[in-house]
Order: structure tokens, then C-alpha cells, then sequence
């Protein structure tokens, strides 16, 4: 079975779309996808260079272009897309939930939920009694992991989680390894399924 690192942000929308795709990418490749949550700025910060810091640099990164591409995107999947009520809120609480849970056995699914949240389900505001919300319908405790949120342990496993992400290539997220490929945000999942579908011995379209 190959595995597929998804290094992933919570509060991205593109990592939110692209994990609505994970559950299919594995039952019709056969792989297994290990979810890695990560603050995407801290991989801008470590190459030096963030594109939305000032103003963009591209239409690519005008807001309006970025939430009718996911709009559309979202459309093509079939599933809900909401832009969240304030385009700023706390990006880094929702990556520290994500490694929070993980340490405290959450899987895919509370993955899963907290970028659901908030671009699925369109929940506001973003704070700690929507994480504590989904603690208690993914049978996390909510107070155990409340207390693990600003420890030096979830700290240090997000810094590890961007260093190796940048060491490996990855320059945003949603970013995708198998091995040594790296393929770049939500719209190269065809790319790593026809790869997965190489690896694996199908020859299938997508």
C-alpha cells in the first residue's frame, strides 16, 4: 500500500476541498493518506517570501478570483462551499486543534470537521467552543484538549510539520507527497491519482 503525506491547514480553503476528495483518492487508488496539519505562513516564513502579504501578487491571489475558483471547485465536487463571515479570524487555532486531536487519537474525521466547519458548514466565530463542539461529536475531550492547544509539544510538532514540509519542497497547502513527487494544491489530485494509479498497477481514468 502507498502512503500519501497531505500536509494540510485547517483554515485554508483549498486544503478544505481537497479533503472532502481523501476518502475517494483511497478507496479507488488503495492508498493511505496520512493527514499532517500545518500553518501554512509558517512555510511562506521559512522561504522568505509570502504572496499575501501586501498586495497580491497575481490575480491568482485576488480574493475574488480565489472564492469563485472555489466556488467552482466546490461545485464540481459536490459539496458545500461558505467564505467565512470576516476573512481574517484565528488561521493558527484551528492548526493547533488539528495536532491537538491527533494526539489525543482524533482521526481523519475531526480532521476533517474542523476545516468543514468552517468552509463546509459556514459555523461562526471561530474560536475555542467551536473546537470544544467538535471534540464532543468526534469523542475527543474537549477540556484535555483545550489545555494542549498552547503547549510546547503542539508548538513544537507544527514547527517540525512546516520545516520537513518546506525541506521536501512545499512552498503553500494543500501540498501532497507520494515519496518524493510533490504535488501542489487541490487541483493536482488528478495528478497524484493518475500517479497512484501508475504505482499501484491500475490504469483507470480518475
Amino acid at each position: 500500500m502507498k502512503t500519501v503525506d497531505f500536509f494540510f491547514s485547517p483554515a485554508s480553503r483549498y486544503s478544505y476541498l481537497a479533503a472532502t476528495q481523501i476518502g475517494a483518492l483511497e478507496r479507488d487508488t488503495g492508498c493511505s493518506v496520512s493527514w499532517r496539519p500545518v500553518h501554512g505562513p509558517d512555510i511562506r516564513a521559512l522561504r522568505g517570501r509570502d504572496p499575501f502579504q501586501g498586495p497580491a501578487v497575481s490575480g491568482q491571489y485576488e480574493f475574488a478570483y480565489r472564492k469563485a475558483d472555489a466556488e467552482a471547485w466546490a461545485a464540481f465536487y459536490g459539496v458545500p462551499f461558505h467564505e467565512p463571515r470576516e476573512f481574517h479570524f484565528d488561521y493558527r487555532l484551528l492548526a493547533r486543534a488539528a495536532v491537538a486531536g491527533q494526539r489525543l487519537g482524533g482521526g481523519s474525521g475531526f480532521l476533517l470537521a474542523l476545516t468543514d466547519a468552517v468552509y463546509g458548514r459556514g459555523r461562526w466565530p471561530v474560536d475555542q467552543h467551536l473546537v470544544a463542539d467538535l471534540c464532543r461529536t468526534h469523542g475527543i475531550d474537549p477540556e484535555k484538549l483545550i489545555a494542549d492547544l498552547d503547549s510546547e509539544g503542539v508548538a513544537r510538532v507544527l514547527a517540525q510539520a512546516a520545516r520537513e514540509a518546506f525541506d521536501r519542497g512545499a512552498f503553500g497547502v494543500p501540498t501532497f507527497f507520494l515519496g518524493s513527487q510533490m504535488f501542489w494544491g487541490n487541483d493536482r489530485l488528478i495528478l497524484l491519482r493518475h500517479a497512484l494509479g501508475t504505482v499501484t498497477g491500475r490504469t483507470e481514468a480518475p
